[in-house]
């Protein structure tokens, strides 16, 4: 077999893989790897690591396949080591290659020396420096198909600036297949309880889309008439908002979620952990006398749980083979779920308002990547998507998510658009995103919710009793719409109403990404869905569905 270098191998291996846009910001110990880019590649440059890492999330999820991202030894590393976070609990695939100094002088600890693989090792599902310059290509492919195994991840691999020019021989990419199918046997049982169930709960999680199981579990509702419930603090929305089964979403604390399903006798849950909680109220995981079941593709997520049986693998083949084998129930779904109330054009300018409008303006195939954690509650309730891929939000609490996985979903969404609230905090995490939507036509609709302080943080504050005396709650002097306008991007400030909805009209017939900030209320439903009025102990927990 005739040689070639590891530099042509690795972009063979890269193309017969699918990863052909690259997601970075170049540094000296990538420039061996990036120069004279092969013209059927790309390169998507971000102005920060955490952007890049974040794009090539939003890219990724989107196409249900490992995105490739190349960042700039220790220091990139650091700098995105959020975005590798967001990718490990969002399950997302990544392959994310970074540069390391030259193996000839790497024992003399010369500047830039890399000890990145130990510092990711954490949050990706492995972590590697190759021992020989022509292991690289092979790394890849690896971490490719590792990427790509249930639950999906990233994956590290740091290269040596110097091994690109070596010899090697090139790599024939394999196949490998990821599906994971759940036991039949332990299926079996969840089959005899649900067909003895007089009131079942589907509790529907985010690994559905990960594998592939919206259209499944819907058929799987619908024959059991089940009430479905979304799993607490969703990163993404598996279930279709409108349905007449649909509940609502689950609260993040345990007495308070097992108060919501306590009163059916059957709880699956589908793609989810049992369960994801935030705020601390002591309870019981599932109320006595309900049964609990969880079926999942992460072995970790089924060791973890509180509570029920778990059966590990794909969320479609288990719902698929649940409606094969269980008894069909009928029932009456009209006008079952409840619409939130209208809420009025007041000023300023309120959550619930602003979310009703975009609903209504919207195209129904639209993306949605939300970070506005103050007011995720009257988001929930008013925003209703019944498309696949629809929803994306922040899967861990580190703000900087919304905005890079909003271009990432875009550049992947040709025929969709996409649309971004964000919180005027949480924005600046990644604005460095505005500059590469604007470069690369990203047409993202971004809606700042200004409110001019940590709202979601002054609720907790109220919430767990701990006061509003805390420093560094106000976000004064902040121009968003200049700070947008600057990167060259159109951008509009709505103070009134009443401009509401020609503004938005306005941006999704535009072709290009467009920034829109809209004076808000304060308050509003928080990421947990409280009412901030009422305390412990009664919880101040309502569903944000009615």
């Amino acid at each position: 077999m005739s040689l070639t270098t590891v530099r042509e191998a690795a972009y063979q291996v890269l193309r017969d893989l699918g990863m052909t846009k690259i997601f970075g910001n170049p540094g000296s110990t990538e420039l061996p790897f990036l120069r004279n880019l092969p013209s059927d590649f790309s390169y998507v440059l971000a102005l920060h690591e955490r952007t890049a890492v974040g794009m090539g999330l939003g890219y990724a999820m989107a196409r249900g396949r490992a995105g490739f991202v190349n960042l700039h030894s220790i220091a990139s590393v650091g700098n995105g080591l959020a975005g590798l976070v967001d990718a490990h609990y969002c399950h997302a695939p990544l392959v994310v290659t970074t540069g390391q100094q030259d193996r000839r002088h790497i024992l003399a600890e010369p500047f830039l020396t890399s000890r990145a693989v130990e510092v990711v090792k954490p949050y990706v599902k492995w972590a590697y420096e190759p021992l020989r310059a022509e292991d690289v290509p092979a790394a890849i492919a690896r971490g490719f198909h590792l990427a790509m195994q249930p639950p999906m991840g990233p994956v590290f691999i740091s290269i040596p600036m110097d091994d690109w020019t070596h010899e090697c021989q090139p790599l024939h990419v394999r196949e490998v297949h990821q599906t994971t199918l759940p036991d039949h046997a332990a299926l079996d049982v969840v089959v005899r309880v649900l067909n003895s169930s007089q009131n079942t709960a589907l509790v529907a999680g985010s690994q559905i889309e990960e594998d592939g199981g919206w259209h499944e579990v819907i058929a799987l509702a619908e024959h059991l008439s089940a009430d479905v419930y979304q799993q607490p603090l969703a990163s993404r929305w598996t279930f279709p908002r409108t349905h007449p089964l649909f509940r609502g979403g689950l609260l993040p604390a345990q007495q308070p979620l097992a108060n919501q399903l306590a009163a059916h006798d059957l709880v699956v849950v589908l793609g989810a952990p049992v369960f994801l909680y935030y705020a601390y109220v002591p309870g019981d995981a599932i109320a006595p006398g309900t049964q609990l079941f969880q079926i999942t593709n992460s072995p970790s997520e089924a060791a973890s749980a509180l509570a029920g049986t778990s059966i590990v693998g794909n969320a479609a083949a288990a719902a698929r083979y649940l409606r094969e084998h269980t008894e069909a129930r009928k029932r009456n779904l009209h006008c079952a779920r409840k619409d939130p109330p209208e809420p009025k054009p007041e000023y300023p300018i309120t959550p619930a308002y602003l979310f009703s409008v975009l609903n209504k303006v919207m195209p129904r195939n639209a993306v949605v990547s939300e970070e506005c954690p103050s007011s995720k509650g009257d988001l929930d309730r008013y925003l209703l998507l019944d498309q696949p891929g629809s929803f994306y939000s922040v899967p861990n609490g580190i703000l900087g998510f919304g905005l890079p996985a909003a271009v990432g979903l875009q550049l992947a969404h040709s025929d969709r658009r996409v649309v971004c609230p964000v919180g005027d905090g949480s924005i600046q995490y990644s604005i460095q995103a505005l500059w590469t939507a604007v470069q690369y036509n990203a047409a993202v609709i971004f809606i700042v919710l200004r409110n001019g302080d940590y709202s979601a943080l002054k609720s907790f504050c109220d919430f767990t009793h701990v006061g509003r005396n805390v420093p560094g709650m106000e976000l004064p002097g902040i121009d968003v719409v200049k700070i947008a306008q600057g990167y060259g991007m159109a951008a509009q400030e709505v103070d009134r109403p009443d401009d509401l909805e020609p503004v938005l009209r306005e941006a999704f017939a535009s072709p290009a990404p467009h920034l829109i900030s809209v004076n808000a209320a304060k308050g509003g439903q928080t990421c947990m869905g409280m009412d901030q009025s009422v305390h412990p102990p009664n919880y101040g927990w309502r569903s944000v569905y009615g």
